[in-house]
């Protein structure tokens, strides 16, 4: 445990002195090379994924527990929570970093991703929108000790659609009264605190940009209730549940940026974390490519290994050829989140190509 203290206090300092090439102060263009920091983080990540993720992956996805142990050894040895700000005593990453270390987490088991980087989400909006006092209480715990946070917006009759949401949150004196249910919420149960959209103004003509608040929202207020964790087909390490807010008061120092800035700070969330999502599908189709070649290196027909047979072959190259695209994709899709304004197009595009490349290298393996 001591060895992971003095691991990520290193990892922190070299962040605060070197500048990463993935960022818009040395680069005049496309720049993919890694730093030796980050190569260092990605040789970090996937020896801990090597040696503590995919060891214990059956038997979390078996089970369905909560990968705590894992957790606790990533996050002191630093591989989370690597975005919140140098200023409350995190690393700074950028998202080009945080994609580095997900798609090696990814490699060893999704689920286990999730559970590792789920939190990411939950503070991402905290990290863009929160005042300095929100930052300190609430990034700040997930810096003292290995706590987990949540991200709160889809329901039982709106995912995609986030202007559908029915949670709905009413005003009297400092407070805000809660009360919807959440849905698919990753690591719900285990989450310390949550970010929670809720619809602020009743009327339907008011647009969705001025309709809904964010929240930040105590597991232990009175009121919050998980509910039963769902039983996924994949990824089951993963915490996924649905979360009831039944007249939960939440103090107005809790509203991030202010009443009717909701569905801005949601999106741009959704902005910020889409390549990391690439990332990871990225890291599990690398996986199926290697599981697929080393299968046809070791299976024999007629004498010799099937990887000698041209049908085979083509597979892989094809499964291989699809694996780099993806990579260079999310790299694309995160060097323009961290360097240009307008990305999100983009981004859904890259979605598309990632889990195409995803789903077909699982059926070729």
């Amino acid at each position: 445990m001591a060895t992971y203290k003095i691991c990520r206090d290193v990892f922190k300092q070299a962040n605060k002195t070197i500048a990463y090439c993935s960022r818009s102060n040395i680069s005049t263009g496309y720049n993919f090379a890694l730093s030796d920091t980050q190569r260092e983080f990605q040789e970090l990540a996937r020896k801990f994924t090597r040696e503590e993720i995919i060891p214990k992956a059956a038997h979390h996805d078996k089970t369905g527990e909560f990968p705590w142990d894992i957790f606790k050894k990533a996050w002191n040895l630093g591989l989370l929570n690597g975005n919140i700000p140098t200023e409350l005593g995190g690393m700074g990453n950028n998202v080009f970093d945080a994609c580095l270390i997900t798609e090696e987490f990814a490699y060893g088991c999704t689920g286990i991703l999730l559970a590792l980087q789920g939190t990411g989400l939950g503070q991402a909006p905290v990290i863009a929108a929160g005042t300095k006092e929100q930052k300190k209480k609430y990034l700040g715990r997930l810096l003292e000790e290995p706590l987990v946070a949540a991200y709160c917006v889809t329901e039982p009759i709106a995912g995609s659609d986030v202007a559908g949401i029915k949670t709905k949150a009413e005003k009297k004196g400092d407070e805000w009264i809660l009360n919807g249910q959440k849905m698919w919420i990753t690591n719900g149960g285990v989450a310390n605190w949550y970010f929670v959209l809720a619809r602020t103004n009743p009327d339907p003509k008011v647009p969705a940009s001025k309709a809904f608040t964010a929240f930040i929202v105590e597991r232990d207020f009175p009121g919050v209730i998980p509910g039963r964790k769902e039983q996924n087909m994949g990824q089951r390490a993963s915490d996924t549940r649905g979360i009831t807010f039944e007249d939960v008061r939440v103090p107005k120092e809790n509203v991030l940026i202010g009443e009717g800035q909701g569905f801005k700070i949601a999106m741009g969330t959704f902005d910020k974390t889409r390549p990391d999502v690439a990332a990871g599908a990225t890291g599990l189709s690398q996986r199926c490519l290697d599981e697929a070649s080393k299968y046809a290196v070791e299976r024999k027909t007629f004498g010799v290994p099937i990887a000698n047979h041209q049908a085979v072959a083509f597979l892989l190259a094809d499964m291989g050829i699809g694996v780099e695209l993806s990579r260079l994709g999310w790299m694309k899709a995160a060097w323009e989140v961290d360097n240009v304004e307008v990305i999100s197009l983009y981004e859904k595009q890259q979605l598309f190509v990632e889990f195409r490349t995803l789903f077909v290298n699982i059926n070729e393996r």
